[in-house]
């Protein structure tokens, strides 16, 4: 079958839809472990790492317009 064509068994379809279902609650399961750390020195925040679980995902500059979002959320939040 080329990949352009669709298959027309509906055993196919259900089969091939599956593991797509599987992925997309893993994206959402792990999207929900993401959670934000401030890093502080001598009282001012100096970056912000993004975790997932215990694993780090990047360092966000608190001066970035991203960083700063983050920081007021927890501002608000407080």
């Amino acid at each position: 079958m080329s990949e352009n064509a669709t298959a027309t068994n509906g055993e196919n379809n259900q089969t091939n839809n599956e593991p797509i279902a599987s992925e997309n609650q893993e994206s959402a399961a792990n999207a929900e472990d993401v959670s934000y750390h401030a890093v502080e020195k001598d009282g001012s925040v100096t970056a912000i790492w993004e975790m997932q679980g215990r694993k780090h995902i990047r360092t966000i500059d608190p001066r970035s317009s991203e960083g700063k979002q983050i920081l007021a959320l927890f501002e608000t939040a407080a």
